[in-house]
C-alpha cells in the first residue's frame, strides 16, 4: 500500500512587495495555522517515511513547522525544485517516480496543482485545498508508478480546527 499526504503551504505574507514569489515568507496566520494543523495531525496520522518540499520559502517553512509538530527527524525532509510547480501533472509525475523504498510520503507544495491532485487521486472531491490544508490518500498498489484512484482518508483545513 502507498500513502500520500499533500500539504498546501501556509498563508504567505504580502508585506514584502519587492520579494519574489519563491522567496515570500509565511504570515503570522500562516505560522499559527501550520502549527495548529501539525499538532492535530500528530494525534491522527502515522509519521511519514519521507517529507518532500517545494523549494519556495513558504512551503519549506511550513514543512519545518510540520516536521517539529510531528516529531519527525530533520533528515527525512528533502527539498526539491520539482515541487515548485503549480501544475498537477508535474507533481503527479513526481509522485509516480518516487523511490519504492518509501510507502508513506508527505509533500508540501502549491495550488492549483494540489487541489487538482486531491480530486484526481482521491475519492472525496474538494473545491479548494486552502493554505495549511491537508489531504491524505491511500492506494492499494505496490508501486508508485501504479498510483491512480485511491481513498481519501483525511481532509483537514485550519478553519475546521478553530
Amino acid at each position: 500500500m502507498k500513502e500520500v499526504i499533500l500539504v498546501r503551504h501556509g498563508k504567505s505574507s504580502w508585506d514584502y512587495q519587492d520579494t519574489s514569489d519563491r522567496d515570500r515568507p509565511l504570515s503570522q496566520r500562516g505560522i499559527k495555522d501550520a502549527r495548529m494543523v501539525s499538532e492535530y495531525l500528530q494525534q491522527t496520522i502515522e509519521v511519514p517515511d519521507l517529507i518532500y518540499s517545494s523549494a519556495a520559502n513558504r512551503a519549506l517553512h511550513t514543512a519545518m513547522i510540520f516536521m517539529r509538530g510531528l516529531n519527525v527527524d530533520p533528515k527525512t525532509v528533502k527539498v526539491t525544485e520539482e515541487l515548485y510547480s503549480f501544475s498537477a501533472e508535474s507533481v503527479m509525475d513526481f509522485i509516480r517516480n518516487l523511490s519504492e523504498d518509501n510507502d508513506r510520503v508527505m509533500i508540501f507544495g502549491h495550488n492549483p496543482g494540489f487541489t487538482s491532485i486531491s480530486n484526481i487521486f482521491g475519492n472525496k472531491p474538494i473545491d479548494n485545498l486552502p493554505t495549511s490544508g491537508v489531504v491524505q490518500m491511500t492506494f492499494e498498489v505496490s508501486s508508485w508508478k501504479q498510483i491512480n484512484k485511491g481513498l481519501t482518508e483525511i481532509i483537514v483545513f485550519p478553519k475546521l480546527l478553530y
